[in-house]
């Protein structure tokens, strides 16, 4: 998954139907678990993962019916604020029942953010004809006897 999902905490409901998509739909909640006044855990649960998924880098697949449930219990630690946990539990029918983990992180004192996109998408259409950019960076057909797109208006000698 990407490093950045999108966590909705504006207290919606789930809507009646969504499309899924690689990252899901997240929606998450500010807790005071200690009530002392300030929120200190965000609580997410997460549906609608697009499928065919796999559990973790072990390859062991997820059930096909894609109703997998990932819930997160993230906090700061209490002894030491740099520290932050992420209590991970999946919730899907090819587990026998929910499995949880815990996830450490140590907070970096001065984070670098990078943009990172995993799902780039090389198809499009020239034309009526649908085309992928290669190996190389060519541009391939998609079946084929596919004829080769027309570069007019691509090659100065005919502008």
């Amino acid at each position: 998954m990407t490093p950045h999902p999108q966590i909705y905490t504006d207290g919606r409901a789930w809507p009646k139907t969504f499309t899924p998509t690689f990252n899901g739909y997240s929606i998450g909640r500010w807790v005071d678990e200690d009530r002392d006044g300030r929120y200190d855990t965000l609580l997410i649960e997460t549906r609608g993962m697009r499928g065919p998924r796999s559990f973790d880098s072990s390859g062991l697949p997820l059930h096909s019916d894609n109703e997998t449930i990932v819930k997160e219990r993230i906090y700061l630690d209490k002894a030491d604020p740099n520290l932050i946990h992420n209590e991970i539990t999946t919730i899907d029918n090819a587990l026998t029942r929910p499995w949880t983990v815990t996830r450490n992180s140590r907070r970096a004192a001065k984070a670098v953010w990078v943009e990172h996109l995993c799902e780039v998408n090389y198809d499009f259409y020239i034309g009526n004809e649908n085309y992928f950019v290669g190996g190389g960076d060519y541009l391939m057909p998609t079946r084929k006897d596919q004829p080769a797109p027309g570069l007019r208006g691509f090659d100065p000698a005919q502008q």
